[in-house]
């Protein structure tokens, strides 16, 4: 490895990080990876992974570092401790970039004619795999990047983000090859084709005529200290601060008011006391106010002794009563459980104090809204977390949610570029599946995006803050909701093919 190869490799990983949000340049993402591909040309598969993995920390390095202040802040570790652990969770990130230099050493070797393809299936096949593996960690894809390139990020009805992944590295490869002096017109052609077809359909989905809106949603961002949040002192104070606001959206007539995750600050439903009086107290508001509420608890089930924990989204009624319950499925892990907690990670709940034992919920829920006219509108709900998985969220809304709404805690990332980088994944999630989709943050983003991933509102953090927005939604399933990571797995496909020799005829 040279300086120079080095220094385009550190090139890469800050022109990529700088694309997303928080930063926020989008337009870098379709040069990023030029600088690196470049340094790959001449390089051995052993440097080609080495680049790789330099330009994953780098990048990783740059989008999460959030996670130091999280853990420093809100799990009471020392400073030097929270960045070793992120640098670890950093080069764990980056072995999902590395093969992509290895691959495409390899592949220019043996089928040179294949990179232009290749490239981009590489890189689609290694987010899949980092969306997959060990609980999954789907931050930071590079389709993200576009989340307000809405001509671009359309195709993600068929596609997923992934087909937005896809587009960005057959652009960067395109230009290298370009720029390296090569004779082969295919590779640029090829790119400008796919880019024009990609744009070409996102104007033409852009243009399809929206209905107008027709359930009327009211989001509550109460922006409750995380260190008041669970203190029993505040709690009386917290649950003023939800009812004042939601008084105030109650004035928009709204058909459902959403609470942010865990805003109810006791276990809802809880058969301990204190918790029946106060589940009583909310179930009284919400019918003095007559409007539907969701809102996210805690909830525990007592079992052999124990108290098996949940972290729940609650649909109560105009009558206040519970009508519908979704569990979260997919965990945080090292937030709300810790994995191998029994034998290899016993340690971890001891360094980090806010660890919960969390359990999973076992299935999605579909919670009905019954609008004045008498009308039912099926909504599913995701909780903080999950929105970053598509096929999670794809899976809820082909059991027939029309309308999404994600409830999330985001205070504990501070004043970062997390909560941007986390508000963006949602309006992936939107186009993907043609819903809208409310969110609800305790300290923000909170905000709308309609199917075609507008941002026709959104509040800004660590504010107090009540928006209310029609939505019209979603009547027909598309490509991506019914079939799922098709393209993706196309190609996985592609990469196999691609990376395996084929055997010698003799």
């Amino acid at each position: 490895m040279t300086r120079r190869s080095l220094a385009l490799a550190v090139l890469s990983g800050l022109l990529l990080a700088a694309s997303f949000p928080g930063a926020g340049y989008s337009f870098l993402a379709w040069f990023s990876l030029v600088p690196f591909l470049f340094a790959l040309r001449g390089s051995s598969t052993r440097t080609a992974l080495l680049l790789g993995f330099v330009v994953g920390l780098v990048f990783f390095c740059g989008t999460i570092s959030w996670v130091a202040d999280a853990v420093h802040v809100y799990g009471h570790v020392p400073l030097p401790a929270a960045s070793i652990i992120t640098l670890l969770l950093c080069i764990i990130l980056a072995l999902f970039i590395a093969p992509f230099g290895a691959a495409l050493v390899h592949i220019r070797s043996s089928r040179p004619g294949l990179v232009f393809l290749a490239a981009p299936s590489v890189w689609v096949t290694l987010e899949l795999a980092r969306t997959n593996l060990f609980s999954g960690f789907p931050w930071a894809l590079a389709g993200y990047s576009q989340y307000r390139m809405l001509p671009v990020i359309q195709v993600a009805d068929l596609a997923g983000v992934y087909g937005v992944s896809f587009v960005i590295v057959l652009v960067n490869t395109a230009i290298e090859e370009l720029i390296s002096g090569g004779k082969r017109f295919a590779p640029p052609l090829t790119a400008a084709a796919v880019l024009i077809a990609v744009l070409g359909y996102g104007y033409h989905r852009l243009n399809d005529d929206v209905a107008p809106g027709r359930v009327n949603v009211a989001i509550v961002q109460g922006n409750i200290d995380q260190d008041r949040k669970w203190d029993p002192a505040y709690q009386s104070e917290v649950i003023a601060t939800y009812k004042r606001l939601t008084r105030k959206a109650l004035e928009q007539k709204p058909d459902l008011v959403v609470w942010p995750e865990t805003a109810v600050p006791f276990y809802f439903e809880g058969s301990d006391a204190p918790y029946p009086t106060l589940t009583g107290d909310l179930r009284r508001f919400v019918r003095s106010g007559g409007t539907p509420l969701l809102t996210g608890s805690p909830t525990y089930e007592k079992k052999d002794r124990r108290h098996l924990l949940r972290n729940s989204a609650f649909l109560l009624g105009r009558d206040g009563m519970t009508k519908a319950v979704y569990h979260k499925i997919h965990l945080v892990p090292f937030g709300e459980y810790v994995p191998l907690k029994s034998s290899l990670l016993f340690f971890v709940e001891k360094m980090v104090q806010p660890v919960g034992d969390f359990q999973p919920g076992a299935g999605y829920t579909i919670m009905k809204v019954r609008l004045p006219a008498g009308e039912e509108v099926a909504m599913g709900t995701v909780i903080c977390y999950e929105i970053i998985f598509p096929d999670l969220v794809r899976r809820l809304v082909n059991e027939g949610a029309t309308v999404l709404t994600t409830i999330t805690n985001d205070a504990w990332f501070g004043r970062t570029g997390a909560p941007y980088q986390h508000f963006s994944m949602a309006v992936l999630r939107a186009v993907e599946n043609r819903v809208p989709v409310a969110r609800a943050a305790n300290t923000g983003i909170s905000g709308f995006i309609d199917a075609q991933g507008h941002i026709p509102d959104a509040s800004g953090v660590f504010t107090e803050a009540v928006l209310t927005r029609s939505l019209t939604p979603g009547s027909k399933k598309t490509f991506y909701t019914r079939y799922g990571d098709v393209f993706s797995w196309l190609c996985v496909l592609g990469t196999l093919l691609a990376v395996i020799p084929l055997p010698r005829l003799k």
